[in-house]
């Protein structure tokens, strides 16, 4: 029995399709003005996980996925410049080949990571007619009200607005800031539509002007096109929880009358070393980043299935340390069983299954789960366990199947003045100094070599 916890009930829930062995879900894709940080992809690899529990228990997925690349404001609401319109004058780029660049890096971070990609990819600036056509008739049904600088969508109108994060209506009225806009009714209430000032770069005409769209309006116009007015589960972080979706259910509810999402499905934030994660005290870290430090993508995975997708899970480099040398263990193990031709009891095998298929269908208690694991490679070396780890990698995804045994690598002719500076190298990264030891890998790449951080130490070849 497969059980999920839904937000807008706040419980765990018996998950079945509303329409036969087809799951229709959507998931809040990236803004694609800059990199994604591992705090983003810490969500979309539980996205990944909701896709292969699903497959697992034998449904089939239309998954919609956005790429935001135009009306996401510096803030969620609509406060401050667009995103990418900020990041096009910074870098001096059209949004177009902004949006195109960091797209590209995104999809090959999924790549990395494992994540598979939603059957739909869905651009914003690809869905300008259709949002329109929504903003159109909210306007028509009294939803929404025009003023100079928008329309905006009217929240007194929609009584069961702050159903999904709790909040009453009348509570954030009596705690918002003071607005700038007094064309609005409510401080509360969002803009769908923007009229764009002379000069924007980013605008399309529409009934009210040359204009853009706003954030919200962009997933409850796509949803609906590919998946529906009520569809099966909507994924995404808990960030967006109080105004992102907020948002989305108050505008497709009011345009349809009908409820619009059966599951909602948040991931929790990641904190790196107890706290947020924030550019101004550099601790904001991408894949790439980690890459850099002798991690693999397949590290940060791993280390992220420890943690329940509810909970908060809390980034140090010493517990990405602990992580690839747990992941290190698993792999060495699962190769000694793949190596070998005895066989295992039918009943032990049946039984792991049993106990991990129960704790990946409880709300996918990944963690459970990997400890499973961990107990099955402690049987007796054989076959049937390393086949029993790549039918539990169903949900991992730490690509298990093509485990090779690593072959021994020495540093023997590599000049002296080479490997020193790979002694200087590994003595910053003890130290932390993750700069100095990022210059010295570069200077050794610069003269012709590469260097591998392994569980001994590193390796270094020529190139």
């Amino acid at each position: 029995m497969l059980k999920f916890y839904n937000t807008m009930t706040r419980k765990k829930e018996v998950f079945t399709p509303i329409e036969g062995d087809t799951v229709r879900m959507y998931s809040c894709g990236p803004t694609v003005y800059n990199y994604a940080h591992i705090g983003n992809l810490r969500t979309y690899i539980f996205m990944d996980l909701i896709r292969r529990t699903l497959k697992l228990a034998g449904y089939k997925i239309k998954g919609v996925m956005n790429i935001t690349d135009v009306g996401h404001l510096m803030a969620d609401s609509d406060d401050g410049e667009d995103k990418m319109v900020k990041a096009s004058k910074e870098q001096k780029k059209t949004p177009y080949e902004i949006a195109k660049y960091y797209s590209d890096v995104f999809f090959d971070d999924l790549k990395k990571l494992n994540i598979e990609t939603p059957e739909i990819i869905s651009k914003a600036t690809d869905h300008i007619e259709e949002m329109i056509a929504f903003v159109e008739e909210l306007l028509k049904q009294g939803f929404a009200y025009e003023t100079s600088d928008g329309i905006y969508f009217d929240i007194a109108k929609f009584p069961a607005y702050g159903c999904l994060s709790g909040k009453k209506r009348e509570d954030q009225l009596a705690g918002a800031r003071i607005e700038v806009n007094t064309e609005k009714h409510n401080p509360d209430d969002f803009a769908v539509w923007k009229k764009a000032e002379p000069g924007h770069i980013m605008q399309w005409p529409s009934p009210w002007g040359m204009g853009y769209p706003g954030w919200h309006i962009e997933c409850s116009a796509m949803s609906q096109k590919y998946l529906g007015d009520y569809f099966d589960i909507h994924s995404g972080g808990v960030d967006h929880i109080p105004i992102h979706h907020e948002n989305e259910i108050a505008q497709n509810e009011a345009l349809t009358g009908t409820k619009s999402v059966n599951f909602w499905m948040h991931g929790e934030f990641m904190q790196v070393d107890g706290g947020k994660m924030s550019k101004s005290i550099g601790n904001v870290y991408t894949v790439s980043d980690l890459e850099a430090r002798g991690y693999s993508a397949l590290d940060f995975r791993f280390f992220c299935l420890n943690a329940h997708y509810r909970k908060k899970l809390n980034f140090t480099f010493d517990s990405m340390d602990a992580a690839k040398t747990a992941r290190e263990r698993l792999n060495n193990a699962l190769l000694s069983h793949k190596e070998s031709t005895a066989k295992t009891d039918p009943k032990i095998i049946e039984k792991y299954i049993k106990s991990f298929t129960a704790a990946i269908f409880d709300d996918i208690n990944a963690p459970k789960a990997l400890g499973i694991l961990f107990e099955a490679i402690k049987e007796p070396k054989s076959k049937d366990i390393f086949d029993l780890a790549v039918y539990f990698d169903k949900i991992f995804g730490l690509s298990i199947a093509s485990l090779e045994a690593v072959k021994e690598e020495t540093n023997q002719d590599i000049p002296e003045d080479i490997l020193e500076l790979a002694q200087k190298r590994a003595q910053a990264k003890k130290e932390r100094n993750w700069a100095l030891a990022d210059e010295l890998r570069s200077t050794i790449n610069s003269r012709g070599f590469t260097i591998v951080d392994t569980k001994e130490g590193y390796t270094i070849t020529a190139n």
